[in-house]
């Protein structure tokens, strides 16, 4: 019995040390809170079957190759692999009427497929887990973001020229069918730990498009819509004050709409010391000191604390270290007194999922690496007058 119990332990130690050598990863940390997370999706056997996945979209014959000595035949590994996916553990893509496979991180993929599986104990693990500073800094020390944020359309003038990939509308009219809406997993888990959101007492406001769009109906945690439904939501999410945020790539697979009291991103955005240097974003707010009036709106519409009103005239002024250009605090100045900035230089996404994780992968960052990231939100946090952000 207690020979089993050790092998089984070794399977989630293999699953949790395979799942962090590919692009997005999964350290382990001194709580085992890590381990625990898997244990509440994988079975040991799901769990050894996982690690013979990898990042890529694979199909049933070449995952075979390597878990050929766990299952009878590839017919059985898929029906395994479905259940997994059941159970929010990995990715499948159809592609010509074919299944492909692949492991799903953490955070873009496992936790938000748990939204129809929520616990108290999954979410006091996840919680441990996510908090834990070897979770975060291996979460900013990727090459590019996973998610990026994508201004609200009455924030964009048409001097500003903006790209296809930074307008949310052109977004959803170039994304692949079908469209699924379904609850934010974020506001879901506050709301569960007694703790509402204050933005909006909205629960559907989030997207998926195209192949993560099948994903989450075959889950059965959304519910298909049109592209105009999308689009009517959207436009209520942004009026209502929630940031934009669709997948880091030209054909975004989904837009999340977050807020600062709730999401989990913009949670650890303001906790760092100079967020802006691990965010996705083109644009930036600019305040004018002599037409702001004081009112106040800019700096309440804002969710990451990168607008203030103070001073003893009452004016605002934006932080551009914390900027994240969403643009919500223009759309209700009525003044005009804060404007959509384009930042110097236009970072274009990658144009696929495959493509922003074949870039992470190829610069990720090892422990000299990590150590270097750490040194500079020490650093930072000295410069910008936070040493309350090193705790």
């Amino acid at each position: 019995m207690r020979c089993n119990l050790e092998k089984d332990e070794k399977v989630y130690v293999d699953l949790q040390r395979h799942l962090d050598s590919q692009a997005i990863g999964f350290p382990a940390t001194q709580s085992g809170a890590e381990l625990r997370i898997l244990k509440h999706i994988f079975s040991p056997t799901e769990a050894a079957i996982a690690a013979c996945l990898t990042y890529k979209f694979e199909p049933i014959e070449m995952v075979f190759e390597r878990a050929g000595h766990l299952v009878e035949s590839p017919e059985k590994l898929s029906e395994i692999l479905y259940g997994i996916e059941k159970k929010g553990g990995i990715e499948i893509k159809m592609k010509g009427g074919k299944s492909f496979f692949c492991n799903a991180p953490l955070v873009v993929g496992m936790y938000e497929f748990q939204l129809g599986n929520l616990t108290q104990e999954f979410i006091k693990d996840f919680d441990d887990y996510t908090s834990n500073r070897k979770f975060g800094i291996e979460f900013i020390s990727t090459k590019l973001p996973q998610m990026r944020t994508i201004p609200v359309a009455k924030s964009i003038q048409p001097q500003h020229h903006a790209s296809t990939f930074d307008e949310v509308t052109m977004l959803l009219q170039q994304a692949e069918a079908p469209f699924a809406i379904f609850e934010c997993i974020c506001r879901k888990k506050k709301a569960l730990g007694g703790d509402p959101c204050q933005v909006t007492n909205r629960t559907e406001t989030c997207f998926a498009t195209g192949s993560m769009a099948h994903a989450a109906l075959r889950h059965g945690i959304g519910r298909e819509i049109t592209r105009e439904e999308a689009l009517s939501i959207l436009a209520e999410n942004q009026k209502q004050g929630l940031v934009l945020q669709p997948s880091n790539t030209e054909k975004a697979e989904f837009i999340c709409s977050c807020c600062g009291c709730c999401c989990g991103m913009l949670g650890m955005h303001k906790s760092l010391p100079k967020p802006v240097d691990f965010w996705a974003s083109n644009y930036y707010a600019a305040a004018d000191t002599d037409a702001c009036n004081g009112c106040g709106n800019c700096e309440k519409r804002c969710q990451v604390g990168a607008v203030r009103v103070s001073g003893k005239k009452q004016k605002a002024s934006v932080d551009v270290n914390r900027c994240i250009g969403c643009g919500l605090c223009i759309s209700t100045c009525p003044e005009k007194a804060i404007s959509l900035q384009k930042k110097p230089k236009q970072v274009r996404p990658p144009q696929t999922r495959e493509d922003l994780y074949d870039i992470i992968m190829s610069h990720k960052k090892g422990r000299f690496g990590k150590l270097k990231i750490t040194g500079k939100l020490v650093i930072d946090a000295i410069r910008t007058g936070q040493p309350d952000l090193l705790r």
